[in-house]
């Protein structure tokens, strides 16, 4: 089982208490309506997908009930980190000394 720190909790919890929420720091369109059928399709449902870091947003949905961001290895399904939503992507430099 993995265990997950909650930002706002500050407890490492259980991961069935979290839900998964996406790919996090995706660019919302200032204007949806202008964009093209294409261009929509791509912002809802195309991903990065990454192999390696991914950076992730969670809810504690049996906890606190907040969203927030987690830095996650796909390859070995490790958590390196997790942040408060709306704060800035971390450098590669937090995210290793994270992981120390």
């Amino acid at each position: 089982m993995l265990l997950i720190r909650c930002p706002y909790c500050q407890t490492e919890r259980p991961e069935v208490e979290f839900v998964y929420a996406g790919e996090a720091h995706v660019g919302r369109p200032v204007d949806p309506a202008a964009l093209t059928d294409d261009e929509w399709k791509n912002f809802l449902f195309i991903r990065s997908n990454a192999r390696g870091t991914h950076f992730e947003r969670w809810r504690h949905m049996h906890g606190c009930g907040r969203f927030f961001n987690a830095v996650r290895d796909t390859i070995s399904d490790q958590f390196a980190m997790t942040y408060k939503a709306g704060q800035p992507r971390p450098t590669e430099i937090e995210i290793k000394e994270a992981r120390s």
